[in-house]
């Protein structure tokens, strides 16, 4: 099972705060976790990493790691705490990701992701998807030949769905950032793995710069995975559901709305102790874009203020600043993000 749209799994940005808040914006595109490594489940605080509410789904938990019946017992977890699908992380180049021999360095070694995938499923009972996100190659191995091979192998352990992140890795001489922007996209490739593997799924992430380039790559994959550009701009994800994915749908959200259902959330979780900025930090380009924008930003992220005023209060004086724009005024100097290159 693939889902039509995606946000990606990114670290630091897709926790579970951030996927509520994305949640009342489009309730049928597919939500990831971070990245999450086996070592943090089998040695860590499960509950920390694997919690979420039941308003985020449909929601994937992505996994870091290699060996397979670590991979399996993770798979496992997920299930037992509800997860919609899981997914293998064999794309990530950082420099820590490779000291640990996953990420992207599995395009290296298509049996042991194989075998993982093998290893999942079988520890998974019913339908639960594995799935698994890769590039089109790494370094210089990036051939069609060489993403095809890697896909024939890995499906042969049940993966039917794929991310297709339509860029090589290069593990040598790029940052990660450098790694979203520098090696060249191929989507080409995706739209010939789909006619050589039929039966596979196959979801397009990287490249999309407009709505327009998004309804045309839609009919033409199995799916799209938008990154930075939803997190940037989480207004562009509002009429998701109701153009791409057969949503009927009266009228768009309200910005308004979301703001007040955000403030009683933040309002909950500051009483169970957390820092309303571990929050307020993903909704700060709600109003990107529109009169009042930058000052609602400012409002969000002072930590004087953070500090100092109750929820209501903050919410309340960042709706003050943002009102206290002229209407016909684009003071904040942004103009609204089109649909950008993903994670």
């Amino acid at each position: 099972m693939s889902f039509a749209l995606s946000v990606a799994p990114m670290l630091d940005w897709t926790d579970r705060h951030c996927r509520f808040f994305h949640r009342l914006i489009t309730r049928k595109t597919l939500l990831y976790t971070e990245m999450v490594t086996t070592g943090a489940l089998l040695f860590g605080d499960v509950p920390r990493h694997l919690d979420f509410s039941g308003q985020e789904h449909p929601v994937a938990l992505q996994l870091g790691g290699s060996d397979p019946a670590d991979l399996a017992q993770c798979a496992k977890l997920a299930q037992k705490w509800g997860y919609d699908e899981v997914n293998l992380n064999c794309g990530c180049p950082s420099p820590r990701v490779q000291r640990g021999a996953f990420g992207a360095c599995l395009m290296g070694e298509p049996t042991l992701v194989r075998d993982a995938v093998a290893a999942m499923r079988e520890a998974v009972s019913g339908a639960m998807p594995i799935t698994v996100k890769h590039r089109i190659g790494i370094d210089h191995q990036d051939s069609y030949g060489f993403v095809r091979d890697f896909v024939g192998t890995v499906a042969e352990g049940g993966c039917e769905t794929f991310v297709v992140h339509a860029r090589a890795a290069w593990l040598d001489g790029l940052s990660p950032k450098e790694n979203r922007d520098v090696p060249p996209l191929r989507p080409e490739f995706i739209l010939q793995l789909q006619r050589d593997f039929p039966d596979l799924s196959f979801v397009l992430n990287g490249g999309i710069k407009t709505d327009e380039q998004l309804g045309a790559w839609l009919p033409q994959v199995g799916g799209v995975m938008v990154g930075r550009a939803a997190y940037q701009d989480p207004w562009c994800m509002a009429h998701w559901d109701r153009d791409y994915l057969g949503q009927s749908q009266d009228a768009l959200p309200e910005r308004e709305a979301i703001e007040e259902q955000m403030a009683g959330y933040i309002a909950d979780w500051k009483g169970r102790g957390l820092h309303p900025q571990a929050i307020t930090r993903h909704l700060l380009n709600l109003w990107k874009g529109q009169p009042g924008g930058r000052l609602w930003r400012q409002v969000l992220s002072d930590s004087r203020l953070l500090a100092s005023l109750s929820v209501a209060e903050l919410f309340a004086a960042a709706r003050q600043a943002r009102l206290s724009v002229e209407a016909e005024e684009h003071a904040s100097g942004d103009q609204p993000l089109t649909i950008s290159a993903c994670a």
